[in-house]
């Protein structure tokens, strides 16, 4: 009887323990606007390391930027680009010595190969609410903790609540549509991309199967010819995008090109992406993964469970790893204003030491959200991307900007979120020491500016229109080996 009074007694301080640990959303990991966002920069942005999505939060239409990490132009580089630039490494050398800097640099350029590839835009989905006016009493969040996005706002007597989440666990994005009145809710979802595609819309589901090109020229060269190269032969990513009206109370229809909710007091949306990409080495048009039979494996497994178990799942994950820190500035607390007003005080010298702190827990949430163990790492643009030809390409640029994605990493607690970085190390000197060889006649690897999902290491530049300060940088590799 003694031990069992004791083992209740241990069960009861347990309780209490994860009742008193029980973390409640603070406002300082929260950000919130009260009006939807006018471009890209103002949506907020939601991963689960594979897919993302910019919440922009539109009223009577919601216009959600999809992207997928694995979804690039190209395929497998040929390493072997310039086999001959090591030729010209003594004349650089003497040059240099010889304080012929002019020389140098027009030997320099012929030790240069092409540019990286791009990271592409899966696309958009769109959500056209029918029958609501102006909205009133608008608020766009999103929780940083939990990696859920809200937005809610009344139109006519009604009130209406959407709630956006992509789980890692499942490697699904979830969307819950809801209003006060039942019976008041009805939209249609529909979907477009940049690249070529094609739609297709059956019972409560809608598809874009599309592809990528196979060359995208860097946005900094301007309006150039054949900027954008599709492959007729079968090269290219091909990519499968799922939208799924898993639970409603209203009437599902569909048509040619979207799929039609009517009469509903709620609707769960769910969204699968998926691409045919099968390591940096294998032709993704022709030895690709099977990206509709991917994409359909992650609905199918989401069917199995409701809302409420999906997005438990979820919140677990995510917040296990954002929970590991906290951080606050002179005990400050969080003004009850929009960001935007926060950043426009906050210009103008006014003191917020909360939106530091908010600052600093923005860039764990942004690498939770880009970077998960069996990924890809997160790129120049993390995982959002709105441009078929972004800036920079959006690619791995290893002079800083990859290595500064990641220096939070350790630090702050989310050592997972490395791994995709660290596996990607260990694919570049499968390229790096051909780069070695035949650029500089050496032994061992080494990688230069930019790389790409494709794991490209020569020195970029195409072959010799890049400038040197620049283009044949190659110490990336002593970068990435501090990582490791």
């Amino acid at each position: 009887m003694r031990y069992f009074r004791l083992a209740v007694l241990a069960i009861l301080v347990v309780i209490a323990c994860l009742a008193s640990c029980k973390k409640d959303n603070k406002p300082s990991e929260v950000v919130w606007s009260d009006k939807p966002a006018g471009y890209f920069e103002e949506a907020f942005p939601l991963g689960n390391g594979f897919s993302g999505i910019m919440v922009r939060g539109g009223v009577p239409s919601e216009d959600l930027l999809l992207n997928e990490s694995t979804l690039w132009t190209g395929g497998p580089v040929d390493a072997k680009m310039n086999p001959d630039a090591w030729k010209n490494l003594a004349g650089v050398r003497k040059a240099l010595f010889s304080e012929n800097y002019k020389l140098a640099e027009n030997l320099i350029k012929k030790m240069q190969g092409k540019f990286s590839e791009s990271y592409a835009p899966l696309g958009n989905l769109k959500i056209d609410f029918s029958g609501q006016e102006q909205p009133s009493a608008y608020r766009r969040s999103l929780d940083l903790r939990t990696g859920v996005a809200t937005v809610s706002y009344s139109s006519g007597n009604d009130h209406f609540k959407r709630e956006y989440f992509i789980s890692n666990p499942d490697r699904i994005a979830v969307i819950k549509l809801s209003s006060e009145k039942a019976g008041s809710l009805s939209f249609r979802i529909t979907s477009s991309s940049l690249l070529n595609y094609a739609i297709s819309a059956t019972d409560s589901s809608l598809v874009m199967d599309g592809k990528v090109p196979v060359h995208a020229e860097p946005n900094y060269l301007g309006d150039v010819a054949r900027s954008v190269v599709y492959d007729s032969a079968g090269g290219g990513m091909r990519f499968r995008m799922i939208a799924r009206i898993a639970h409603t109370d209203g009437k599902i229809v569909a048509g040619k090109d979207g799929v039609e909710v009517k009469g509903a007091g709620e609707a769960v949306i769910l969204v699968s992406m998926a691409t045919s990409f099968n390591g940096p080495d294998k032709d993704p048009g022709k030895e690709g993964k099977d990206e509709k039979k991917i994409a359909g494996s992650f609905i199918e497994k989401a069917l199995h469970q409701n809302y409420d178990e999906l997005k438990e799942k979820h919140i677990r994950d995510f917040s296990n790893l954002f929970d590991r820190v906290s951080f606050s500035l002179n005990n400050s607390s969080a003004p009850d204003l929009p960001v935007y007003k926060r950043l426009m005080n906050y210009r103008d010298s006014a003191a917020d030491y909360d939106l530091e702190a908010l600052y600093f827990q923005f860039g764990r949430y942004l690498l939770i959200s880009a970077s998960r163990p069996g990924g890809v790492p997160a790129n120049l643009q993390g995982i959002w991307n709105p441009h078929l030809r972004p800036p920079w390409s959006s690619n791995y640029t290893d002079n800083i900007n990859t290595e500064m994605n990641y220096w939070p990493a350790e630090v702050t607690n989310l050592t997972e979120t490395h791994m995709p970085l660290l596996d990607f190390i260990g694919e570049l000197p499968r390229t790096g020491e051909v780069t070695a060889a035949t650029f500089y006649n050496c032994r061992g690897w080494c990688c230069s500016h930019n790389t790409d999902l494709w794991a490209m290491t020569n020195p970029v530049g195409n072959f010799g229109n890049g400038d040197p300060v620049w283009a044949n940088w190659s110490m990336a590799e002593a970068w990435y080996c501090l990582h490791l």
